[in-house]
Parts: structure tokens; C-alpha cells; sequence
């Protein structure tokens, strides 16, 4: 055996695997102190992108695992699909073949986005022109265009890449989209209610089954930002009207097997209804106790309302702003008697530290001042 001259090979497919073994693999080499390192393949990526990604200088003694690490740390940059070292004498021949880049990205079949939109979804997950080319990032493009899509009810998209090699070792790559059908809402249901009637609740809803104006309003039509939206007015509805407890549970959303139709059940616990019992001030009110008092709109005696808390303490925010305390925090702290479903409001103020202005610039003034 020449003990002067050994080579590493691997392929990316097995590049991480490989280089475990590497040491075992190839022909063992005795440790030598490196005289000189020398890249060859390089087409796009500059010589000193190898060199500051290398493990060893010259001057530095090689052995076999130092080899594999080289091999493994320039396998990590992903610029490369194929990456060898020949050890010939003292000197390192590092080389490489560079990933085809990325030439162009085009789509077809595209109606329901624009193609300025997936563009700039592709690019979010690595995947645009310049880059190179990746078959796992390709495969990650796919699913995330499958994923814009079920986003507007379209479940039965389909999404087929094609990869065309031009001059230079560039690619095009082109995905053409089957879009097919929206998957329309069946049936809405709303599991857990006692107080208000499901036809009630449903009404409040800007998605439902459909109905004679379905193919203008789309109402019919799934859509996860559309129904974060009915969840919101729903939790609204229930809080307004004394129940302080409510929550939602959970959502599911189940698709038929041929994908064109959807069952969306809202599972919810109400709570029990609660009476406003009082409402205290507690804090540093600036000794203006009474004019803050004068904000309050939550009334006792009547069902907790949340908004009526939101109001009141964006009111008690904003006059203590009057005062120069424009980083003042109020807290509406509840005391929930669960016997007598009774609730009394604690409104924590802490005004922190005053604002002063030190300076008033004016901008635009082109006329000059004037006595």
C-alpha cells in the first residue's frame, strides 16, 4: 500500500453517515505535517469560502479523522453534492462539485395566488434564484405552496416540481399546481353550550354551511383566519354578558374522504354568569381618586361585562397620560365569590415614571422666522 497517497470519497445522500465511517473506509494514512492545500472544482463559490470552512492549515498535522471533519464541516455549508480529498505526498487536494444553482423560479397553474405571493413563500423557506439547489429544500417548497393552499380550503391541490439543467450548472425550476375545488363547510356545531341556543351562537358566525348567497359571500368557504375570528366574537359575546369564566376548549375540523367537504365542531365551557359585585381602586392614584372614580363604566350589579373593563382601564391609561405618565400600567384584578357568583374588581394602578419633553423640532418649515 502507498502510504504516500489516499483518497476520500462521499456523496451527499450519505454525507453524514459516511463520514463517521470515513476513518474505517479509506486507506489508512499516517499523520503528516501539511505543506500545502490546493481546491479544485470550484466553479461559483470562492476558494476562500473552502478555506475558512477548513479544519486544517497548512502547518497543521493530517491524520484520517481530521480528514473526515474537513469533509463533513464542507458538506455543511450545502454548496456541494460531492466533496473528496486526495492526500498526495504533504499536500491536501481538496475537491468539490458544486450544487447546480438556482437560475430561475417560475409557476404554472396558479389562479387562486399570485405569484408574487408564493414567490415570497418560497424565499421564506430558502428556496429562490441564486441559491443552490437543494432536492430536500425542493421537497419543502412543495409542501409549503400544498400548505398555502389548504389555507384557502383547497385540499385536493397537487404541486409537481420540475427541475430543467441550463448552461453553467444552473437549473430552472418550475412547479405547476393542479388546484381542483374549495372544500366547503357542511356543517358548523357548537358542543357545550347551556345559556344561548346553537342557532344563536351560529348566528354570530361569518362562516356557516352556505346559504342562497354562498357563491358571492363565500361564507361556505373554510378558512383558519376566518374562523380564529368567529372564535373571538364568540368568547366576545359570552364576556359581555356576565360569563368570566368561558372558554373555548377546543376546535376540530374533520374533512370528508373525497376532501370537499367539512364538519367544524367548536367545543366550549360557559362558565357560570357572573354579577359585578363592586369595584375598588388600589395603587398610586396621584390623590385624584374621585376624577378616575368618574371614568369607571363597569357597573355593579350588573353582568360582568369585558369590555366595559377594557374601556375603563384604557380610560384610566390615558388621563394618567394627561399627567405626564405615559408608561402607566392599570390592572384589573377579579375576586370571584363562586358561591354567590359574584365578582369584585380590583383596579391595580401603577403610574411609573413621569415623561417630561425635552425638545420640540418642527419639520418642512421652508419660510424663515419672522419678528
Amino acid at each position: 500500500m502507498n502510504k504516500n497517497f489516499s483518497r476520500f470519497r462521499l456523496r451527499s445522500v450519505v454525507a453524514v453517515v459516511a463520514s463517521a465511517l470515513a476513518a474505517t473506509a479509506a486507506w489508512a494514512v499516517e499523520p503528516f505535517t501539511v505543506r500545502d492545500i490546493r481546491v479544485e472544482g470550484l466553479q461559483r463559490v470562492e476558494a476562500g469560502t473552502i478555506f475558512a470552512s477548513l479544519p486544517l492549515r497548512v502547518g497543521d498535522t493530517y491524520s484520517d479523522d481530521r480528514g473526515s471533519a474537513a469533509i463533513r464541516a464542507l458538506f455543511e455549508l450545502g454548496l456541494f453534492k460531492d466533496v473528496r480529498i486526495d492526500v498526495n505526498g504533504n499536500v491536501l487536494v481538496v475537491i468539490v462539485e458544486e450544487r447546480p444553482t438556482i437560475a430561475d423560479v417560475d409557476f404554472v397553474g396558479t389562479k387562486e395566488f399570485d405569484k408574487a405571493a408564493l414567490t415570497k413563500a418560497l424565499r421564506e423557506v430558502g428556496l429562490t434564484d441564486g441559491r443552490p439547489y437543494d432536492k430536500a429544500l425542493t421537497d419543502r417548497a412543495e409542501q409549503e405552496l400544498k400548505r398555502q393552499y389548504v389555507s384557502r380550503s383547497l385540499y385536493n391541490a397537487q404541486v409537481v416540481t420540475t427541475v430543467t439543467p441550463i448552461e453553467r450548472n444552473r437549473v430552472n425550476l418550475t412547479f405547476t399546481v393542479t388546484e381542483g375545488d374549495s372544500a366547503r363547510i357542511r356543517e358548523v356545531h357548537v358542543v357545550g353550550n347551556k345559556a344561548f341556543s346553537e342557532s344563536t351562537l351560529l348566528s354570530l358566525f361569518d362562516q356557516d354551511s352556505g346559504g342562497f348567497m354562498s357563491w358571492y359571500t363565500k361564507s361556505n368557504q373554510y378558512s383558519r383566519a376566518k374562523l380564529n375570528a368567529d372564535l373571538e366574537t364568540l368568547r366576545s359575546y359570552y364576556i359581555t354578558r356576565g360569563y368570566l369564566e368561558f372558554r373555548i376548549d377546543s376546535t376540530q375540523v374533520a374533512i370528508s374522504p373525497d376532501r370537499k367537504d367539512l364538519t367544524v365542531t367548536v367545543n366550549i365551557s360557559e362558565g357560570e354568569k357572573f354579577v359585578v359585585a363592586g369595584v375598588k381602586l388600589d395603587g398610586n392614584y396621584l390623590g385624584r381618586d374621585d376624577e378616575f372614580k368618574s371614568l369607571i363604566t363597569i357597573k355593579p350589579g350588573e353582568p360582568y361585562n369585558g369590555e366595559q373593563v377594557t374601556e375603563t382601564t384604557k380610560a384610566f391609561n390615558d388621563y394618567f397620560g394627561t399627567f405626564g405618565y405615559a408608561f402607566a400600567r392599570v390592572q384589573a384584578r377579579p375576586e370571584i365569590d363562586r358561591v354567590n357568583n359574584r365578582v369584585t374588581l380590583t383596579l391595580q394602578a401603577e403610574p411609573s415614571r413621569r415623561v417630561y419633553v425635552r425638545r420640540v423640532s418642527v419639520g418642512g418649515n421652508n419660510r424663515p422666522a419672522t419678528k
